[in-house]
């Protein structure tokens, strides 16, 4: 079991879907995100879930609101919570529609990281995967000043910092459930 904590970001608007992707139902699992959280807590000893409200949730998991002052549907808002939350230097992050991430890209991700990074994130023929990665206490500060500007691109931050980027050359871990067709071909694929 990985110590380093994980973070499983469920809290976006899912807009391209049409309805919430975190709450569709996937495998044996009533949600995406329980399926996300099961998966994973084989993997690190403490996964949390990152949302907005966790009420929309019929499970048992440790979540992380988003602090009461976050309007924005944005990554940014749930690293902040995060950050404030937990007492960790780094943790890992994954969004919840990115269900065939497995162990095998985790620990490709891990034993590239350095302590001199700021993160170290996966990239692959479909670009930089910002959230598939490690991020450092040594961002929270430059996540604030995103909050402050409204301004909540990861890839900008990522370029303007010490960020290791880990190559993979198979697409298909990183297959992205965004629209419904993502969903039904990721629902062929398990």
């Amino acid at each position: 079991m990985l110590d380093i904590p994980c973070i499983i970001f469920a809290g976006g608007k899912s807009s391209r879907m049409g309805e919430d992707k975190s709450l569709l139902p996937f495998g044996s699992f009533s949600t995406l995100t329980e399926y996300q959280h099961s998966k994973l807590s084989n993997i690190f000893t403490n996964v949390y879930i990152s949302c907005k409200n966790k009420s929309k949730f019929d499970f048992e998991a440790n979540f992380i609101e988003d602090l009461e002052e976050s309007t924005a549907f944005a990554p940014s808002s749930g690293f902040i919570a995060a950050f404030y939350k937990l007492n960790a230097e780094s943790f890992f992050v994954i969004s919840v529609d990115t269900p065939f991430i497995d162990e095998l890209v985790i620990q490709k991700i891990l034993h590239a990281d350095k302590r001199s990074s700021d993160a170290t994130i996966a990239k692959s023929e479909f670009g930089v995967q910002t959230m598939c990665g490690i991020y450092h206490r040594s961002l929270y500060t430059s996540f604030l000043d995103m909050q402050k500007n409204d301004t909540h691109k990861l890839g900008f931050l990522l370029k303007n910092a010490q960020t290791t980027y880990v190559y993979f050359e198979d697409e298909k871990p990183f297959l992205n459930l965004n629209y419904p067709n993502d969903y039904q071909k990721a629902l062929k694929l398990l």
